[in-house]
C-alpha cells in the first residue's frame, strides 16, 4: 500500500479516537469532524440524530444516488475503559511495534479510518454503483443507533444491494452470528424477621428458582439441541448473570433483581427462548409467591435485543466478499453485530468483514496491526474497481 495512504488512515484513526465515545457520552463532535472531512471533499452526509439531541448516525453516498450501492457500516461507540489498566491514555493513539493502540482502534474506529481514508479514491472513481457509508451510535449497548438509520433507509426510492459491517474478523469474511435477548427479572417479595421467615415472601430464594430454570435449559440444550460447528460454542447458550438482593442477614429480601440472557442460533431463537422461560416464570414461581402475599410477584424488562445473522455460504454477496477479502472461506462469529438487523429490518444482504481482531477489543491495550488496516483497505480498493464496472455487481443485482 502506498505509504501516502497508510499515514492518511493513521491521522485519521488518531483523531477518531480521540474522541471519547463511550456510549454513555454524546458522539456528536465525532460526526462533525466526519461531516467537516467529508465537507472538503463536496460529500454531503445526512445526519440522523436521536431523540435526546446528543446522538446521531450518518448516512452518506457516493455516486449515482439512483443505483443500488454497496453500505460500508461501522458503529462510532466504544465501551468503557473505567478500571482497566491501561499503559498510556486509551484515548490517544501510540503506535508501537507496526500496532496502533487506543480505546476503539479495533472495534472499530480502525474500519471507519479506512473507509475515510479511501473516500478521496472513491470521489474520484467513476462509479457505476454508489458507496454508501453508514455510521451508528450505541451499538455496543443493544444495537440501538442503527435501528432508525435502517428505518430512513427503508424510506429510500432505492434500497442498497447489499452491507458490509466491518467489525474485527481479521479480514475473514463472516456469515453468521448469533442473536442475544436479555431481560431483567425484578423479584417483589415480602419482608420479615429471618425468625419468622415463613411469614414472608424470600425474593432471593424465587429469584433462585428461576436461576436454576435457566441452568437446567442451558444444560438440556448443550447437550441435545442445534448445532452449528462453525462457531466456536456450537450452540444455543443460556445463563444468568447479574444479581442483587437483600439488605441485611437477619431479615427476609422483599426485592431481588436478576439479569440473563439468551444468544441463540436462529434469527430469532432468543426472543422464542426467553419468551418460554417468562411464561415458565409466570406460571411456576409467581403463584408460589402470590400465595405469601397478594401483592408479591415478577416484572420482566428488556435489556437488548437483537437478531442473529445467517447468511447462506453460497449466497452472492458472499461470492462476492470472499473476491473482496482475496480469500476462500468463511467463518461464523461469536459476538453481536447490527449486521443481523440489516437483514432483519431491512431485507439488505450482509455479512461482517473488518480489520482486526476481537480478541483485541473491550480490554486495556486495544490495538489494531497497521498491516490489517492496509488490508482492509485493499479490500475497498477492489470494492471500488468493482462498483466501476456496469456489470461488476450483476451476481447480487440478480439475487
Amino acid at each position: 500500500m502506498p505509504s501516502e495512504r497508510t499515514d492518511r488512515i493513521r491521522k485519521l484513526l488518531a483523531d477518531l479516537v480521540g474522541f471519547d465515545t463511550v456510549s454513555d457520552k454524546s458522539n456528536l463532535a465525532l460526526v462533525g469532524y466526519v461531516e467537516d472531512y467529508l465537507a472538503g471533499f463536496g460529500i454531503t452526509a445526512r445526519r440522523i440524530t436521536d431523540d435526546t439531541g446528543q446522538k446521531a448516525a450518518l448516512w452518506v453516498t457516493i455516486g449515482p444516488a439512483d443505483t443500488p450501492g454497496i453500505v460500508l457500516s461501522a458503529h462510532t461507540d466504544v465501551v468503557p475503559v473505567t478500571g482497566q489498566d491501561w499503559s498510556a491514555d486509551p484515548f490517544t493513539l501510540v503506535e508501537r511495534d507496526g500496532r496502533l493502540y487506543g480505546r476503539g482502534a479495533a472495534d472499530m474506529k480502525g474500519f471507519v479510518a479506512v473507509c475515510l481514508a479511501m473516500v478521496p479514491e472513491v470521489a474520484r472513481a467513476k462509479l457505476a454503483t454508489p458507496i454508501h457509508l453508514a455510521l451508528s451510535y450505541d451499538e455496543e449497548v443493544g444495537c440501538v443507533g442503527v435501528r432508525p438509520l435502517l428505518d430512513e433507509i427503508n424510506k429510500l426510492s432505492v434500497k442498497p444491494l447489499a452491507c458490509l459491517v466491518g467489525e474485527p474478523t481479521l479480514m475473514q469474511v463472516a456469515i453468521g452470528h448469533k442473536g442475544k435477548h436479555a431481560l431483567r427479572a425484578i423479584f417483589r417479595g415480602l419482608a420479615s424477621h429471618s425468625a419468622l421467615a415463613p411469614q414472608g415472601v424470600n425474593a432471593v430464594e424465587h429469584a433462585a428458582d428461576l436461576i436454576t430454570e435457566v441452568r437446567r435449559r442451558a444444560r438440556e440444550i448443550a447437550a441435545h439441541g442445534t448445532r452449528d460447528e462453525l462457531y466456536e460454542v456450537a450452540h444455543t447458550t443460556m445463563l444468568s448473570s447479574v444479581i442483587h438482593g437483600g439488605t441485611a442477614l437477619n431479615i427476609v429480601p422483599d426485592s431481588c433483581e436478576l439479569q440473563f440472557e439468551v444468544r441463540g442460533l436462529g434469527v430469532h431463537e432468543a426472543k422464542q427462548l426467553t419468551s418460554e422461560i417468562v411464561a415458565w416464570a409466570k406460571s411456576e414461581i409467581e403463584p408460589a409467591m402470590r400465595r405469601g402475599h397478594p401483592d408479591s410477584g415478577i416484572e420482566f424488562e428488556d435489556i437488548l435485543d437483537y437478531p442473529a445473522l445467517d447468511m447462506a455460504a453460497d449466497h452472492p454477496l458472499v461470492t462476492f466478499a470472499k473476491t473482496l477479502a482475496g480469500r476462500n472461506d468463511n467463518i461464523k462469529v461469536s459476538f453481536g453485530t447490527e449486521a443481523g438487523l440489516y437483514v432483519a429490518m431491512a431485507d439488505i444482504p450482509t455479512v461482517v468483514i473488518g480489520p482486526g481482531s476481537i480478541t483485541q477489543a473491550h480490554k486495556p491495550d486495544e490495538f489494531i496491526a497497521i498491516a490489517e488496516l492496509e488490508r482492509c483497505a485493499e479490500m475497498i480498493e477492489r470494492l471500488i474497481a468493482q462498483c466501476e464496472k456496469a456489470d461488476g455487481l450483476e451476481a447480487l443485482r440478480r439475487a
